[in-house]
């Protein structure tokens, strides 16, 4: 299913800590002169530019996954034999990836298979299961206790109650959840059942994340889901019965075949449903799905919404829900009560927490070190099967680099804050940043002032166009994956 709200761990390529610098305190000193500032102010400026209908748009974290390498491996293996008495305390979180569907949607860019038998999945939840344990034996995490856990895909939901079972015993076996705030499993409306919802919710699961996307048939269809309404409706009961802490339901603007009234009433329903939390992504088209063959081929019944259009929908959806008494808490995201319906997961890691990815082609990022497992199936259960860490390529990054991760992620959020960054980095970001600020506060679309920088309700809505501006000349015009 892919959802990926934060992490957009499991997608498809084809598709240590350092020592803190300059402060006696321990803060992380930053040199503030680290990039050019002219052409920092011109980026911003192409910002206003026309806008590609293809590529990648929702920015998950910094630098750009295509400037992670094979050659930064060595970095992770010091790391995870580094003891982490003085991380102890930081939050530490858990994704695991699922990467099977009955159908690979036309629009989605995550690794997924869709041809895999129940024997194939048995052997997965084997390596996943083999693969935790490899990193609980680890200087670095032998200790470790999770505070967040996240179930993506792919459908973790097409695993059977038997399968659930079994991964998720096993993983708080090895990483014991008595720490866990949030755990969120992602479902897919036609392969959620009463029986798998009760043993999620008796085995520690409190958010259910729902694929909706659309309610419309024609619109389901014209985008290869496997579901119908109807799907949901029966999804949606079978969760209200179980009962969780939080239930969020995705929609997406800008599918084929939707207009605005599609997506109106489509809204009007779920707001209708009073879920905790509604997502809205807008729609993209990465070079590697059918979506983007379909379009260089002639083969869409209608064009596709550009990004203007996408955003009036996303502007006329985040409205309706502020009007129905949700508060929009990010670029894409609004809950009924904000004070009680956190989203940890995301949270917690645009504030630079710890990530352990676990499962094909999944993303980590530990104490500044990112890093992600292979993207091929095979390869991974080999190296699992092996007793071997199942890493692909990697990235670490300075100090500057994570006040950058930091500042631009939570941007995502609609605000910056100011004492956050000098308390953690020794950093005032109006001056780090002065030159893509001005120019995007000339726009309307941040404003600054002394408790930080604010992303204004245009500038929500083009948020991760925008981000790119506030990074050095080496890691804007590369490719995002």
């Amino acid at each position: 299913m892919g959802q990926g709200p934060a992490h957009h761990a499991g997608e498809d390529p084809q598709g240590l800590t350092r020592a803190a610098a300059g402060a006696p305190d321990g803060r992380r000193v930053v040199n503030a002169g680290a990039t050019n500032s002219h052409q920092i102010a011109a980026a911003a400026a192409c910002l206003a530019c026309d806008e590609p209908l293809e590529g990648n748009y929702f920015v998950s974290t910094y630098p750009p996954f295509s400037a992670w390498t094979r050659a930064a491996l060595p970095e992770v293996h010091r790391l995870l034999q580094a003891p982490a008495a003085a991380r102890q305390d930081e939050p530490l979180g858990l994704y695991v990836h699922v990467p099977f569907c009955v159908k690979r949607c036309d629009y989605c860019y995550y690794l997924s298979y869709a041809d895999k038998s129940a024997a194939d999945i048995d052997a997965y939840v084997d390596a996943v299961l083999a693969e935790a344990q490899l990193y609980r034996r680890t200087a670095a995490l032998a200790e470790r206790t999770p505070t967040f856990v996240y179930f993506g895909g792919g459908t973790p939901s097409l695993l059977s109650a038997r399968e659930i079972e079994r991964l998720l015993r096993g993983l708080q076996h090895v990483f014991p959840w008595a720490r866990v705030q949030e755990a969120t499993f992602e479902c897919a409306p036609q392969s959620v059942t009463q029986a798998k919802l009760r043993r999620l919710r008796e085995l520690g699961v409190t958010r259910i994340s729902l694929g909706v996307q659309e309610l419309d048939d024609d619109v389901l269809r014209l985008n290869g889901r496997v579901h119908l309404v109807r799907h949901v409706e029966r999804a949606w009961e079978a969760i209200r019965r179980v009962g969780f802490d939080v239930v969020n339901l995705d929609l997406i603007v800008g599918l084929v075949g939707q207009t605005e009234a599609t997506f109106s009433r489509s809204l009007d329903r779920v707001i209708g449903m009073q879920p905790e939390c509604v997502t809205i992504y807008q729609l993209e088209i990465p070079l590697n799905t059918p979506l983007y063959r379909a379009l260089h081929a002639g083969a869409l019944p209608q064009a596709p919404a550009n990004w203007d259009i996408k955003r009036a929908r996303l502007g006329r959806g985040l409205a309706a829900l502020e009007q129905a008494g949700y508060t929009v808490r990010s670029a894409y995201a609004a809950v009924r009560d904000p004070r009680r319906h956190r989203f940890v997961y995301q949270d917690e890691q645009y504030r630079g927490a710890d990530l352990l990815g676990i499962g094909v082609a999944s993303f980590s990022y530990l104490a500044g070190l990112h890093f992600q497992n292979v993207t091929a199936l095979d390869a991974y259960l080999t190296l699992v099967r092996q007793g071997q860490f199942p890493l692909g390529r990697a990235y670490a990054l300075t100090d500057d680099e994570r006040l950058t991760r930091e500042f631009v992620l939570q941007l995502k959020l609609g605000v910056a804050d100011a004492a956050y960054f000098h308390a953690s980095f020794g950093t005032d970001i109006s001056q780090r940043f002065a030159e893509p600020l001005r120019e995007l506060t000339q726009r309307g679309w941040l404003t600054v002032d002394a408790g930080g920088v604010r992303t204004t309700r245009e500038g929500l809505l083009r948020v991760d166009r925008l981000l790119s501006a506030f990074y050095p000349a080496h890691h804007r015009g590369i490719r995002y994956t």
